[in-house]
């Protein structure tokens, strides 16, 4: 745990080698990565976090104000208590926060790797209603649903997500915090929305960059982080067969295995130029 002028922070570390920092999705902790850490046997020191309102990380946001600019400063201070460059990996919400951080240029970051961020302003900001509106249709109810009174309003994501009946093949101790946690991934909504994304802004992001999606996950989906891997220069996308948006737990070994190889080639890269010089 970190503490800075907002309150704590989730900090947790484990292996050694290249610094890896591993950011979350909505209702999630830094304990999402276990599986993909496992399978990294340990060659990479890998530091995990949470977002806002989730964990041990304290909200910081508001209704009137959740910037994604909060959930960037959570990120730059793990960073910098690292005390080390590092490969930046998120997922989800996580990813989109990533990018945050990425496009701000605050820290010093070797490479990003992004895993199906939810990107519907870029939709937007593209001209690309269809997928816009299959997001936006779904927040819409999914808010609606809430404030009516609905406990269990949360699934309507979780399914546009995964697909219908994922939230309900979830073990009941991860729909319990879904549920708890649902105000605080509302306001994840209101970051997502309000985060403005064009491919201007996307091409200042001078990073190594990989791109997963799944080959089984929503259209909307794909199709956003498709265009995120057009408009960042040095972007490779990656679809991941058979898999869906939380894919870092039903196909972990893959995942861990394409950002592995990711990893490598970009300290390779930055061990030639450092020869070099």
């Amino acid at each position: 745990m970190i503490r800075d002028s907002f309150g704590r922070i989730d900090y947790d570390e484990t292996g050694t080698g290249p610094t890896v920092v591993l950011v979350p999705g909505s209702c999630s902790t830094g304990a999402a990565w276990r599986p993909i850490m496992a399978h990294w046997e340990n060659r990479f020191r890998c530091v995990t976090t949470s977002l806002s309102g989730y964990g041990g990380t304290t909200e910081r946001r508001t209704a009137l104000d959740a910037s994604i600019a909060h959930e960037a400063d959570i990120i730059e201070a793990v960073i910098r208590h690292t005390g080390a460059p590092v490969h930046l990996v998120g997922h989800s919400f996580g990813g989109l926060s990533a990018l945050a951080v990425a496009q701000r240029r605050r820290v010093s970051l070797r490479s990003l790797t992004i895993i199906e961020a939810p990107a519907p302003e870029l939709l937007r900001m593209m001209f690309e209603q269809e997928d816009y509106f299959a997001f936006r249709t779904m927040t819409d109810e999914y808010f609606a649903a809430y404030k009516a009174g609905d406990t269990c309003a949360i699934s309507q994501m979780i399914d546009f997500y995964g697909g219908e009946g994922t939230f309900a093949g979830w073990p009941q101790r991860v729909r319990d915090y879904a549920i708890e946690t649902t105000p605080v991934n509302l306001l994840d909504w209101k970051s997502v929305y309000g985060f403005t994304l064009t491919p201007a802004l996307l091409a200042r992001v001078r990073l190594p960059t990989l791109v997963l999606m799944g080959a089984k996950s929503h259209p909307a989906v794909k199709r956003a982080n498709r265009l995120l891997g057009q408009c960042i220069p040095n972007a490779a996308v990656t679809r991941v067969a058979d898999a869906a948006h939380f894919m870092i737990s039903t196909h972990a070994k893959e995942i861990a295995h394409v950002i592995a190889q990711h990893l490598a080639g970009v300290q390779r890269e930055y061990a030639a130029i450092t020869a070099a010089n």
